[in-house]
């Protein structure tokens, strides 16, 4: 007896939709194969340049953090001979210093050894050596490794310590950029500035100049009095409030009258 077409045509879909399935589970099958196979061959090919690369790459990384672990250690102790050697210096012991001084400022590119430089260069002003202690200010100023407030304060200090010998331009030139409010050294450099003004006649800008430095919260108050008398003798007010600057020159009268500590053996 012969199937009815309906049931026919169903067998036929039935079994085209399993042929299907098994022709995908196949490809699925081969195309893992293939997959495997090409990993396989990528291992082989490149399987020790990546192991080696990586076994680089932590060692590299590890080699990192040994050095920055050594350097950290090594900052550390260099800072604490830094301040072994200036308790030296301040205790009268500067011959004994300046072996210390010398090994510090060698050091390397650190703002210890720029420390140690500018330790260098003050204990020549202080044992006359003006000349050697203007040579490493004028250094460290021009070094563009060094950090700035190092070249600033550098620059401040080979000024200072030949400023009766340069022209009072010059001195304006160089100290000038410093010499405004807001910035660190607007109090010293400023002072300086006022001085050569002051050798060049111009009253005119040394006396705003000095009232400022005496209204500046900022700048030490020894500096403040010293600008805010300079100010007066120029006509120019420089008080602001007037219980305040009374107060501050008791005290400095009162730091005047204290006995001096007693010299360093």
């Amino acid at each position: 007896m012969a199937l009815p077409p309906d049931s026919e045509q169903a067998r036929e879909e039935e079994a085209a939709a399993r042929r299907a399935a098994e022709q995908e589970v196949l490809l699925r099958e081969v195309d893992e194969a293939v997959r495997q196979d090409q990993l396989g061959s990528v291992a082989k090919r490149y399987g020790w340049w990546m192991v080696g690369g990586l076994v680089l790459a932590l060692a590299a990384f590890g080699g990192y953090l040994f050095w920055s672990d050594r350097r950290e250690k090594q900052l550390e102790q260099h800072s604490e001979q830094l301040v072994t050697t200036l308790d030296k210096i301040e205790a009268g012991q500067v011959d004994q210093s300046a072996d210390d001084l010398a090994e510090l400022a060698d050091s390397g590119d650190t703002a210890t050894a720029y420390s140690a430089k500018m330790a260098r260069a003050g204990v020549a002003l202080r044992q006359n050596r003006r000349q050697e202690a203007v040579a490493i200010f004028d250094e460290i100023a021009e070094d563009d490794d060094a950090p700035q407030p190092y070249r600033d304060l550098a620059t401040i200090r080979s000024v200072a310590a030949r400023f009766e010998e340069l022209p009072p331009q010059q001195v304006i030139d160089r100290l000038k950029p410093l010499a405004t409010p807001g910035n660190p050294w607007f109090g010293s450099a400023g002072e300086l500035v006022g001085m050569a003004y002051l050798k060049q006649g111009k009253t005119n800008l040394a006396g705003p100049l000095f009232a400022a430095i005496a209204k500046d919260d900022d700048v030490p108050q020894t500096l403040r009095s010293r600008a805010r008398q300079l100010a007066g003798l120029l006509g120019y007010d420089a008080v602001e409030n007037v219980d305040e600057t009374l107060a501050e020159m008791r005290n400095d009268e009162q730091g005047a009258d204290a006995p001096a500590p007693p010299a360093a053996q």
